[in-house]
């Protein structure tokens, strides 16, 4: 069983400036819950009740959200508001809460390696709070890589088909097929260019991490942008064992981008007007 997950959440989230001058990325809402509450649910229904952040300057609202506001509780105890916080209640009797930061952006790669002493030696999800991921028709992201790990006790990372204009944007893996939506990664690569990408099978914000991966971060150097890149890491252990893709089941919202904010908006309300 798999019980920590590391959210790395450092970063600047320049993309929504101004909001974001003042407000990590994290805590924008998708209707009335921000990112950062869609993905704590979706670890703590894959069994993970440990929540280890890794935050940056400027970010406490992440560690006051999931803290008891007695004002708040306070001004509206007896009302009929008060029903309002008792998801967020559940979710803080149900889980712990760690945080460290990160001093530099050093890339993802770094954000994770800054998360160790959180995460101890055991295998840990990794969960990017703006890819927010949801299937309607069974199992969440997490939850499905959770089965996929306790099979084959090795890393893996979700990963989606994008389109030739985007694949710049992503790392990207490439392999072979060994089991249904798996693939056994033999290369990966950080934000290719469209004619040197291998494949069309971009990572997105989910991964199962096996502790050596700590090591391997140790010493790998700065890749792509001069940062230390997870993708990197990840090739070195494929090389040196497996790592596998998993082409998951269900819809990603990439809300790190405007456009992909509000999709994720209007989708969810239309969704919760079905119920």
């Amino acid at each position: 069983m798999l019980n920590t997950c590391l959210f790395p959440a450092a970063g600047y989230g320049t993309r929504f400036l101004p909001a974001t001058k003042s407000l990590p990325k994290e805590m924008l809402p998708i209707l009335t819950k921000p990112l950062i509450h869609y993905g704590v649910d979706e670890a703590l229904e894959a069994g993970m009740r440990n929540m280890a952040f890794v935050t940056g300057r400027g970010k406490r609202a992440l560690e006051d959200y999931f803290d008891i506001s007695y004002e708040l509780e306070h001004q509206i105890a007896g009302s009929k508001k008060e029903y309002l916080l008792t998801e967020i209640r559940e979710l803080m009797s149900a889980c712990s809460f760690s945080f460290t930061r990160q001093n530099e952006m050093k890339g993802l790669g770094h954000a994770i390696y800054s998360g160790k002493n959180l995460v101890g030696d055991e295998a840990f999800g990794v969960i990017l709070a703006d890819d927010l991921c949801i299937n309607e028709d069974g199992a969440g992201v997490m939850s499905q890589m959770s089965a996929i790990y306790e099979k084959y006790r090795c890393s893996v990372v979700a990963v989606m088909e994008v389109n030739d204009e985007s694949i710049q944007n992503y790392g990207v893996v490439a392999g072979k097929g060994i089991d249904g939506d798996l693939v056994m990664i033999s290369d990966m690569i950080e934000k290719p260019e469209p004619a040197k990408a291998p494949t069309n099978l971009a990572i997105i914000g989910r991964y199962i991490l096996t502790p050596d991966i700590f090591e391997v971060l140790s010493t790998t150097a700065p890749g792509k942008n001069g940062e230390i890149q997870i993708t990197d890491a990840l090739l070195k252990q494929a090389q040196n064992g497996m790592v596998l893709a998993y082409k998951f089941k269900g819809k990603r919202f990439d809300c790190g981008s405007v456009a992909g904010f509000v999709e994720a908006t209007n989708y969810f309300y239309n969704l919760e007007k079905k119920c």
